[in-house]
């Protein structure tokens, strides 16, 4: 199933079926967990901008560069389907694709699957506007947006 703007992401044990790409990994301390040892709820949207943040490294833009130019990427809107639970000790590899790129936003899909069994734990996605310094939405520059459609899989 594709992920366009704000289409569900599903969950349980249904595959994904287009590859997602730069894995991060994600050790689950005590810290990250609610007194029963699963991973609290909301740390989720936190290792999605972390994925976010190494995916776009990964293609050559720097996050703080981006910044210290002007541009900052604010959420505009985030979905989080919880599919099992994520659990203390264990490893989650996030898997983060975009989907959808224009020139003043982007739509992050991410999958959370435990390291060993690659049961998927969460689904989501995240859509992403670039503003100004004063939350003014901008345009991004047009190789960026060019760099990252490439790198957009078919739907």
């Amino acid at each position: 199933m594709a992920v366009h703007g704000r289409a569900r992401l599903c969950c349980w044990d249904e595959p994904v079926d287009r590859p997602i790409t730069v894995p991060m990994e994600i050790k689950i301390y005590y810290e990250d967990t609610d007194c029963g040892g699963v991973v609290y709820y909301a740390n989720y949207l936190k290792y999605f901008e972390r994925a976010r943040t190494e995916y776009l490294e990964a293609r050559g833009y720097s996050v703080a560069a981006l910044m210290q130019e002007g541009t900052i990427f604010v959420v505009v809107h985030a979905e989080v389907d919880y599919c099992s639970p994520g659990r203390y000790g264990e490893t989650l590899v996030v898997e983060t694709d975009v989907n959808d790129v224009t020139r003043v936003a982007m739509t992050f899909s991410h999958v959370v699957r435990e390291k060993v069994s690659g049961r998927v734990v969460v689904k989501g996605s995240a859509r992403l506007a670039a503003t100004d310094g004063n939350g003014k939405i901008t345009r991004l520059d047009k190789t960026m947006v060019a760099g990252l459609k490439s790198a957009t899989p078919p739907a």
